[in-house]
């Protein structure tokens, strides 16, 4: 009687760990569904002329991205299929979704010329997504991204149609200027130009009480002024990999620039 019983409650035990297990793997792949439903619409904002609407949404999204894999990581619940899963979802809603925003709201008088400029921008994308999905299969990337990641490109567009749209500055905004910026854009996501991957945080976490002061004062100024904090972070996040380019570049040169000391006389 006693070995029944304890037969029938390992094998409880053994379901109740099998669906919490498989709880656990769909986490990660509902915030990853939930980043392109909010892609999906705003896409329709696009179209609809609710641009306002449209940036907001791709700014929740690259939040939503960034959860599914910290949750993914936490919970070692990573798996090929949410890496093409999330892959998809990120070419939805980081790439045809701004690519529709700026076209609609600046690209279209151009013409031919304005969806080429968004078309080079989802091109550019995907060819970065399948170049990561080799990169993380292959073990390589750990640290660092190469090239752009395509959240912080669709970032950079999306927070300047939020701080546009929000100060109603959207005539003093070249349409060229857009334009110069999704060929910019495009242009590093398909570069070798390092980008930091914040995937390892065991350097600041060892000072939890300095992060918990940063992270305090960050949502402070955040909700004093999302939209000057989110143009902020996306263009400085974007503009970080060329400039450590050019700093590379100089130190060489400035090493080269420096006269060797002479070496003393010999006996």
């Amino acid at each position: 009687m006693r070995d029944r019983f304890r037969g029938r409650f390992r094998r409880r035990r053994r379901r109740g760990r099998g669906s919490f297990k498989r709880g656990v793997f769909l986490l990660p792949n509902l915030l990853t569904t939930g980043s392109l439903f909010i892609g999906f619409y705003a896409i329709i904002a696009s179209i609809q002329g609710n641009y306002w609407h449209a940036s907001l949404a791709i700014l929740g999204a690259i939040i939503l991205d960034g959860m599914d894999g910290t949750v993914a990581r936490l919970t070692k619940s990573a798996s090929p299929f949410g890496l093409q899963y999330d892959s998809l979802c990120d070419l939805t809603a980081f790439g045809v979704a701004p690519a529709i925003l700026i076209y609609n709201w600046a690209l279209a008088p151009f013409g031919r010329f304005g969806w080429l400029a968004a078309f080079v921008f989802v091109a550019c994308g995907a060819l970065r997504l399948a170049r990561f999905n080799v990169l993380a299969q292959s073990g390589e990337g750990a640290s660092d991204f190469r090239g752009l990641p395509i959240p912080a490109a669709a970032g950079v567009l999306a927070s300047t149609i939020y701080l546009t749209e929000d100060f109603r500055l959207h005539a003093l905004v070249p349409h060229a200027l857009v334009a110069a910026a999704a060929y910019a854009l495009a242009f590093l996501m398909v570069s070798t130009v390092r980008y930091r991957s914040f995937k390892k945080l065991d350097g600041p976490l060892r000072r939890p009480f300095r992060v918990l002061v940063g992270a305090v004062l960050a949502l402070f100024v955040a909700a004093a002024a999302p939209q000057v904090v989110a143009f902020a972070v996306m263009t400085g996040y974007a503009a970080s990999g060329p400039l450590l380019v050019l700093l590379r570049m100089r130190r060489p040169r400035e090493g080269a620039s420096q006269p060797e000391e002479a070496s003393p006389p010999g006996p």
